[in-house]
């Protein structure tokens, strides 16, 4: 697949255009993917993020928006997106519906505090208590339900092999006492905004929510936010976690299920890389980069369990 075109200085001001700003200074992409594409705005008076939804369509990006001023009705601090003179929560580029949000300031950190994953395990927690609205999905987009479509492009490769006898695994572990809630589903390191004053970690980029496990959440967090050079920190994890339990204590289900769903999380992050960048937008110099969550998913799943349980806090 032929990868997605930058937005051209006339594009830009096109779509402000539609928002009533006319005083573009400058503009600069921030990250482009096959998801979605964000640039930073700076105008005259402020500077704002602009977010081209490559895949979703347009019900898809008014229900992302939706959530976000759903999440910001709850008190939960996340993107402020900003409506059309016209009342619209998206405008349109190319057929595609285009996001303007306020430029939240900060860096995303590859490697958080102990302070600042305290916190972060504090808002996971608030978000959880959310009561999840009727229009999130029921399952991950790339979770265990779709590890199977890998039979299609490499049926015969030892990823498939390994993935298929993790999610037997992951499986064992899936049972109704687990309880479910509004989740992220993908809080890495690179969705989330440091605050300049280094005290505050922003989750942003809520595209993959939905109503599912939210012990899911807490395993997508730890291999997403508790890495040093690669390999799993379990005083990482264990400084999440404590901030988590402050306001949810977890059901012994979910305890005896975290460390395979962490597991999960690494294996479904790995499932996503390997199908896009081998099969959905075949990249070359990105097919190995599956590897690496793999990986973590095999040392995450050879920790004996008492040891993950005693290291992270919950023993």
């Amino acid at each position: 697949m032929k990868g997605n075109h930058p937005l051209t200085h006339q594009d830009v001001i096109h779509i402000l255009s539609q928002y009533d700003i006319n005083d573009l200074e400058s503009f600069k992409l921030l990250s482009g993917g096959s998801e979605n594409t964000n640039y930073k705005i700076i105008t005259t008076h402020k500077s704002y993020v602009l977010t081209v939804s490559e895949q979703k369509s347009i019900q898809e990006a008014d229900e992302l928006v939706q959530l976000l001023d759903y999440l910001r009705g709850h008190d939960f601090s996340s993107s402020c997106v900003i409506a059309t003179p016209l009342g619209q929560s998206t405008a349109r580029w190319n057929n595609k519906p285009v996001m303007l949000k306020d430029f939240l300031e900060g860096d995303i950190e590859n490697e958080l505090s102990q302070h600042l994953l305290v916190s972060l395990g504090k808002d996971i927690a608030k978000l959880h208590l959310i009561s999840p609205p009727s229009y999130l999905p029921r399952t991950v987009s790339y979770g265990v339900e779709r590890f199977d479509e890998v039979k299609v492009y490499a049926p015969d490769s030892s990823f498939y092999q390994w993935l298929k006898e993790t999610q037997q695994t992951i499986e064992s572990y899936m049972s109704e006492d687990l309880p479910q809630a509004l989740i992220h589903s993908d809080i890495f390191s690179d969705n989330i905004i440091v605050s300049p004053d280094g005290n505050r970690a922003t989750i942003m980029d809520f595209e993959e929510a939905t109503h599912y496990y939210r012990v899911f959440d807490l395993g997508m967090a730890i291999v997403g936010t508790c890495r040093v050079d690669g390999k799993i920190s379990l005083p990482k994890a264990k400084s999440l976690l404590q901030g988590y339990l402050q306001k949810i204590t977890l059901k012994d289900s979910e305890v005896r299920s975290l460390q395979a769903f962490s597991v999960y999380g690494a294996a479904a992050t790995a499932f996503w890389r390997h199908q896009n960048f081998n099969y959905v937008n075949v990249d070359e110099a990105m097919a190995g980069h599956y590897l690496p969550m793999m990986n973590l998913a095999i040392e995450i799943a050879d920790i004996p369990l008492m040891i993950f349980q005693e290291k992270i806090g919950i023993g």
